[in-house]
């Protein structure tokens, strides 16, 4: 297990240089909106959330990433205080269902997770980005099977990266590092609601 953990790590730091140094999308602009089903099969609307409340997009790579599930458990143990602030909180994926479901459990989750089922999303925040071979094969030595966990065969996974979205649509906050280990901290999210 130390092994693995340790090797997934280390795929981890080398894939950063296949990703695109900053975010295409900047503070002020109008965020892209966008829809998918969540864990529980529901349809989640951002426009429909945006009429009532801020959203914070927060975009993960998978139940195998320990670093976003770190991330993940983190927020979720300050759902509260994002909803006493106006704000619903949502994470996207490239991982299908069943997947999610395992990140949902690792977590602890009750906020939507959706699948991205078609990296459209991920496209239109412009945080995709397509895994070197060289690198899915090493994932595949670890047992990460893309093709798998996320139900396509694109090899395509996002730049971890938050987004907080005010109610006239447009980013009040970004944080995007294609060094998988910097994340954004709800200390760091709850100064922007």
């Amino acid at each position: 297990m130390k092994r693995l953990l340790v090797g997934i790590l280390a795929i981890l730091s080398i894939n950063t240089f296949a990703q695109k140094p900053e975010s295409s999308l900047q503070i002020g602009q109008k965020a892209p909106e966008f829809e998918a089903f969540d864990q529980n099969g529901s349809k989640f609307n951002s426009a429909d959330i945006l009429k009532e409340k801020q959203l914070i997009v927060v975009f993960y790579r998978g139940q195998w990433c320990p670093y976003c599930n770190r991330h993940l458990s983190e927020l979720q143990n300050h759902l509260e205080d994002f909803r006493e602030a106006g704000a619903q909180i949502v994470a996207i994926s490239p991982e299908q269902t069943e997947n999610i479901n395992k990140t949902v459990e690792k977590t602890k989750a009750e906020f939507p997770v959706l699948w991205d089922k078609d990296n459209t999303i991920m496209k239109a925040f412009g945080v995709d980005f397509i895994l070197p071979e060289t690198l899915q094969n090493k994932y595949k030595e670890y047992e990460i099977d893309l093709i798998w966990d996320n139900g396509n065969s694109s090899q395509t996974l996002p730049v971890p990266a938050t987004f907080v979205i005010g109610t006239n649509g447009k980013i009040k906050y970004l944080q995007y590092d294609p060094d998988y280990k910097n994340r954004s901290s709800a200390k760091d999210i709850l100064k922007q609601l």
